[in-house]
């Protein structure tokens, strides 16, 4: 069996944890594996030994270093979808369908499964994978339905008919996410199940029926894949053509396949799934104290009853709070009441509204050669920490409205601006003036750490040029 991880979507709900340029697949519950690198885990537990991660081009590198992190714990084989835009599952599941049919493994079945969920029984949901996968090698699309607990609202249901002797039921139709009352009506029914969001089918299967329920999308992701760039530095790693992937019309899976084609069924499942769509979701994966607190962190509480409090590098105290949900980063704090917490996404909607950084960066930014801190900011400045890996380098670039001035903390630098070319050990210094080509390289082996101060009319992000660049990140 292969699984298809699908690792996109800002989770704009458990912000200021999960942001843009750090989205929920890479959050981490305490101080655990990251939800990514739980799905893989459980993706080799229900018997897949080969894995194609989707995800956006922004997350190539950060998802490898998943991956490698994992080491012994991943899937045997791992390969990397690249998409250059978001167009939804349906484009996503189909190149990587497409993908499967083109690698040979058309009669496979593939386990399609979202990277931002928990499950808490991993056998039970392994036994049912094994059931699945039966399913979809005898021509079935099998969806993986949860018997409800409660009328919740946030998710989408499935109303299924009776279950057969192979134990899957006929779905008879998708429902959006209802009212509370539709939600008590389809919970007291017993015919209703949540739509979990994944999947096991075979490739050919699935492709027939994009290509008769969505041609359009089976089109533009073949443009994409023949198109696209199989970079020799970088095993198992397609980035699929802009231009073709771009036609894809932006549409769900539900939308595409699953409401119009007549050979889908659901399995009931009752495995401790969560989609972790809200902090109230994450509270509940926690441990409760007596009063129903739940901490992450250096946390103290007092006199607080049903109260989630998270912090990630400072001490945070709550007294005489009831139903709050606290969780505090580096550079932003989110307080609200428990029953509020779908809410949070539009604290971000505002964000953006706003165009500010909040809503995409975090204060410590990841990036394939290392992270970068700013540590301040104000009119006409910017201070930052910058860590470069052993043998990494920044992009060849250059910025039209500011200055920098680097001064080297510990690590050796190899510094070329414009023509000039030297080599700076703790303590030393250099200016790379607006306009010039610079450069910024680690030739040794520990991590080189330096203080860059930036100076000028704009010190956005975004003022860089790019001429050159080891990872690709170049027009």
């Amino acid at each position: 069996m292969l699984a298809v991880i699908l690792s996109g979507g800002s989770g704009t709900r458990l912000w200021p944890v999960s942001r843009e340029a750090m989205p929920k697949p890479f959050m981490r519950l305490g101080n655990g594996a990251s939800l990514l690198q739980r799905t893989l885990t459980r993706a080799v537990g229900a018997g897949c030994n080969e894995c194609l991660i989707v995800t956006n081009r922004e997350y190539g590198f950060r998802t490898g270093e998943e991956v490698e992190a994992m080491r012994k714990d991943a899937p045997r084989s791992t390969h990397l979808m690249l998409e250059p835009v978001g167009r939804n599952t349906a484009p996503a599941i189909a190149a990587a369908a497409v993908w499967a049919l083109d690698a040979g493994h058309g009669e496979e079945p593939l386990l399609v499964l979202p990277a931002d969920h928990l499950i808490q029984d991993e056998a039970r949901f392994a036994a049912l994978v094994r059931q699945a996968g039966t399913l979809a090698s005898a021509g079935r699309i099998v969806l993986f339905g949860i018997r409800p607990t409660m009328p919740e609202t946030g998710f989408g249901y499935l109303e299924c008919g009776d279950a057969g002797t192979d134990g899957s039921a006929a779905v008879r139709r998708f429902v959006e996410k209802p009212d509370a009352a539709k939600a008590a009506e389809y919970l007291a029914s017993g015919r209703f199940l949540w739509n979990s969001g994944m999947f096991c089918f075979t490739a050919a299967t699935i492709v027939a029926a994009l290509e008769r329920h969505a041609p359009e999308v089976v089109a533009a992701v073949r443009a994409a894949l023949a198109a696209a760039k199989n970079d020799a530095r970088f095993a198992h790693r397609v980035e699929l053509d802009r231009a073709a992937f771009e036609q894809a019309p932006n549409i769900s899976i539900d939308y595409a396949v699953m409401e119009r084609a007549d050979n889908v069924v659901a399995l009931p499942g009752d495995f401790g799934w969560s989609d972790i769509g809200s902090w109230k979701a994450v509270a509940q994966e926690l441990p409760a104290d007596a009063s129903g607190n739940t901490v992450s962190g250096e946390v103290v509480l007092a006199d607080c009853s049903n109260t989630h409090v998270q912090s990630e590098d400072r001490l945070v105290a709550a007294v005489g709070l009831r139903d709050i949900v606290v969780v505090d980063t580096p550079d932003a704090l989110l307080v609200c009441d428990r029953h509020s917490t779908q809410k949070v996404k539009d604290v971000v909607v505002e964000l953006k509204r706003r165009d500010h950084e909040a809503h995409k960066l975090h204060r410590t930014v990841s990036r394939p050669w290392g992270t970068y801190t700013t540590l301040q900011e104000g009119p006409r400045f910017k201070i930052k920490r910058i860590e470069v890996k052993p043998g990494a380098s920044l992009s060849l670039q250059m910025h039209h409205h500011r200055s920098e001035h680097w001064v080297v903390v510990s690590g050796t630098a190899q510094v070329q601006v414009g023509d000039r070319s030297v080599l700076l050990a703790p303590n030393e210094s250099t200016y790379v003036p607006v306009g010039s080509q610079h450069r910024l390289e680690n030739p040794g082996r520990v991590p080189l750490t330096l203080i860059e101060v930036q100076c000028g009319d704009y010190v956005g992000e975004d003022d860089i040029v790019r001429f050159e660049d080891k990872y690709g990140r170049t027009a």
